[in-house]
């Protein structure tokens, strides 16, 4: 007899990792400072992490969210500072996306407002437990993202 799909270990995996996701983002959207949303500070982060310049399309894939999803939260990061959108000089209908410093310092101020939170969460389990997690979250992550 096969066992219950809520029994299978892949399942039970991404189970938690959406119960995960979920409780994090709804800690990050009550932890941000006021006019910061979770969807800006995922780009900021994306930014902050990787660097250069990006096109809103090719964020929009990275984030597997709609272009117009995508357009929404860039218009409203360059409205406060955080990004600058820019014509592509050789392709007229692209836009370039880069991070401001006012972008980097609301980076910053966004880790600060959830230090509280992480260093709870730090103190709740040791560095061997979190580096011990990071190899196989690490290749599932690359293998769902190969996997799209």
């Amino acid at each position: 007899m096969a066992s219950e799909p809520k029994d299978r270990p892949d399942v039970r995996v991404m189970t938690e990792i959406g119960i995960i996701a979920q409780l994090s983002n709804s800690q990050l959207d009550r932890t941000l400072p006021d006019g910061l949303s979770a969807a800006q500070f995922g780009v900021l982060t994306h930014f902050m992490r990787r660097g250069g310049v990006e096109t809103p399309a090719r964020l929009a894939r990275a984030f597997q969210v709609t272009k117009g999803a995508m357009t929404n939260t860039l218009q409203r990061l360059e409205a406060q500072g955080f990004v600058k959108i820019v014509g592509d000089e050789t392709d007229g209908r692209r836009k370039l996306v880069t991070l401001t410093e006012a972008g980097a310092r609301a980076f910053n101020a966004g880790l600060g407002a959830m230090k509280p939170h992480l260093d709870g969460m730090r103190a709740a389990f040791t560095e061997d437990e979190f580096k011990a997690a990071l190899p196989f979250l690490q290749a599932l992550r690359v293998w769902l993202d190969e996997n799209r």
